[in-house]
């Protein structure tokens, strides 16, 4: 071990600094004493013997025993004439006459397709990439002034092929998914886990294999064929990250080495009751080397564009979904969970030194302070947090008769209350429209009529509103069952006219939020937003102003959540300003009626249909 781990690395290692473990643990094809072969390093300090087994010793646990390292708790092996695709795991005893167990390997590249679960070598090092000019310009795509705008997708189900509805392989999905985003105008995809997983409806976030795409589409460099074509094309990748827990699978990470080891030993800090899943030991060295590496892994090696981190809520509080009794407070006695706190901002400051422009979001559902504030200031350090609250209030709005919306403005008005407290992006992911949830579609009462109105408007409120933009794969073209993982979206409803309506109504509007910088440019300054009328001249109306930079750069948005048709809306901004109309929900374009939209210049008013959203300019801009 010595010759493969200085005693800097051990000091990295024992200290949890060792950002690049990948480097190190796992399978390496490697050349020693002339022969060609892999190395195997895998940490488990409290293992009494560690082997590595598969077809290459005929699973033989006294064949390739390994050495320990017992400042680090990591053992090593070199095994000559193993080629790439062999098939391995770890034979581990805690006791010279206790039974051997196997355990996949936790760094491998490669799993087997599910339900197998074995690990197998990879050379990751000969990819050719193409996508060079993306990255010399991701930085400044990626700052917050620039536009964003993300569709959520699950790679399992977004479309389908063939009589027996089988995956699309990734470079299918290089051509067919990456053609279709581009064509919407989305500058981001971003994809539910994408990591190994045993579990087809854990919809990836029961992770077994943190180093390996799953197997279901395709091999490592077919994965990194996707990201490059997205990348040629203008499109950022951003993958689900699910540092917050892990499952129980009796191969994986659960008493690895027959000890509590990647999770607490302390039942009541270990448990993640919601998913019947393991809680990482954030304080241990080997759990931090791990995840910390993981991170920049998906960055180094598949040039990942940016990190969503899932259930960041769940690593904050100790007491998270849990009665009294059945958790342990902190050394100082409160819920807060500090050394998750700790890793989390240890995370986010390694991310932005080691990939400058890479972006991190947190999906944190609670008022926790400071979530995209700099490390150096005392916040956990994201780049942007997901907007639960605004989704809440505007999913509850529109699932209101008319009657109640006139009374509720300030399900509207409220989020602008606390939108610089932090930097958002405004999701209407996944998480809303499964099962007993509804299709966005449905979230609106009445018949098709009112609906498909409605979700017009929802959109178009999305898109002015101050924050970076996602949506969840179907909601473009009104999908109209809930999502599941074991079906395609169904794509035949383009076949009918509103459908393809509110595809082409919410492509103009990422058109429209591309070119205008006043809908992206001051997203996190006051100076970006105005309110003209908060809902209180004709109940369920609502009217704004987004502004650039350059202040008399602005677009004049006017929303109506009501069934009335309003003949004559006198908008305060119409006193001295000449406007045009660039785009009408309620247009026959987008499935709409026509009606409203034409600006009386005499009276200074213009017609607004019902449950319809209208985007003015300047004429002279």
């Amino acid at each position: 071990m010595d010759k493969i781990l200085s005693d800097k690395k051990k000091w990295l290692w024992n200290e949890g600094k060792y950002h690049r473990a990948y480097e190190l643990l796992g399978a390496h094809p490697v050349k020693e004493d002339d022969m060609e072969g892999v190395r195997f390093t895998v940490w488990a300090p409290n293992a009494h013997r560690v082997s590595v087994v598969g077809d290459f010793n005929s699973w033989n646990g006294d064949a390739n025993i390994m050495d320990k390292d017992d400042d680090t708790g990591l053992w090593s092996t070199f095994v000559p004439h193993v080629d790439q695709w062999a098939i391995y795991k770890y034979e581990i005893k805690t006791a010279e006459h206790a039974p051997p167990f196997l355990k996949a390997d936790p760094y491998a590249y490669v799993s087997e397709l599910r339900p197998k679960v074995a690990s197998l070598v990879y050379d990751l090092d000969h990819y050719e990439w193409s996508d060079d000019q993306w990255l010399k310009e991701r930085e400044e795509r990626q700052k917050t002034d620039q536009p964003i705008s993300i569709y959520e997708v699950h790679l399992g189900s977004w479309r389908r092929k063939g009589e027996h509805q089988e995956y699309l392989t990734y470079r299918e999905l290089a051509d067919e998914l990456v053609s279709y985003v581009s064509e919407m105008g989305f500058t981001h995809i971003e994809l539910m886990p994408v990591a190994e997983h045993p579990f087809d409806p854990s919809w990836g976030y029961q992770v077994m294999g943190y180093f390996a795409p799953t197997s279901r589409f395709g091999d490592p460099d077919d994965f990194r064929y996707f990201v490059e074509q997205c990348h040629n094309n203008g499109i950022g990748i951003i993958l689900d990250w699910v540092p917050a827990h892990f499952p129980r699978d009796e191969q994986g990470l659960q008493m690895y080495d027959g000890s509590p080891l990647y999770e607490y030993e302390d039942p009541k800090r270990r448990e993640q009751k919601d998913w019947g899943t393991h809680i990482f030991d954030y304080g241990k060295a080997g759990v931090r080397n791990f995840l910390l590496s993981n991170a920049l892994f998906w960055c180094d090696k598949y040039h990942i564009d940016g990190l969503r981190v899932d259930a960041v809520a769940a690593m904050l509080y100790l007491d998270y979904s849990k009665e009294e009794g059945e958790w342990s407070p902190n050394k100082y006695g409160g819920h807060e969970h500090l050394e998750a706190i700790e890793f989390l901002k240890q995370f986010n400051a390694m991310m932005h030194k080691e990939y400058p422009g890479v972006l991190t979001f947190a999906e944190e559902s609670t008022s926790w302070p400071g979530v995209t504030h700099p490390t150096e200031h005392g916040g956990l350090g994201f780049d942007f947090k997901w907007n639960m609250g605004w989704m809440n209030d505007t999913l509850t709005y529109m699932e209101m008769g008319v009657d109640k919306r006139r009374v509720y403005a300030d399900n509207i008005t409220f989020p602008m209350v606390y939108s610089l407290s932090e930097k958002f992006v405004l999701p209407l992911s996944h998480d809303e429209v499964v099962h007993m949830k509804k299709p966005l579609i449905y979230k609106s009462p009445g018949e098709h009529e009112q609906q498909f109105p409605n979700l017009r408007l929802l959109f178009v409120y999305q898109m002015g509103h101050p924050g970076k933009k996602l949506l969840f794969m179907g909601g473009e073209f009104a999908q109209t069952s809930e999502w599941a993982e074991d079906r395609s979206l169904d794509w035949h409803l383009l076949e009918f006219e509103p459908h393809r309506g509110v595809k082409r109504l919410y492509k103009d509007l990422l058109s429209l939020y591309r070119r205008e910088a006043s809908l992206h440019e001051q997203d996190d300054r006051q100076e970006g937003f105005e309110w003209t009328d908060l809902g209180r001249t004709h109940g369920g109306v609502f009217s704004f102003l987004r502004k650039a930079k350059d202040p008399s750069n602005h677009l004049l948005f006017i929303l109506n959540f009501s069934d009335d048709m309003i003949g004559e809306y006198k908008p305060g901004p119409f006193q001295g300003v000449d406007y045009k109309v660039i785009l009408n929900s309620d247009s026959r374009f987008y499935g709409g009626d026509d009606r409203g939209g034409i600006i009386d210049r005499f009276n200074n008013s213009i017609p607004v249909a019902p449950f319809s959203g209208l985007v003015l300019k300047p004429e002279d801009k």
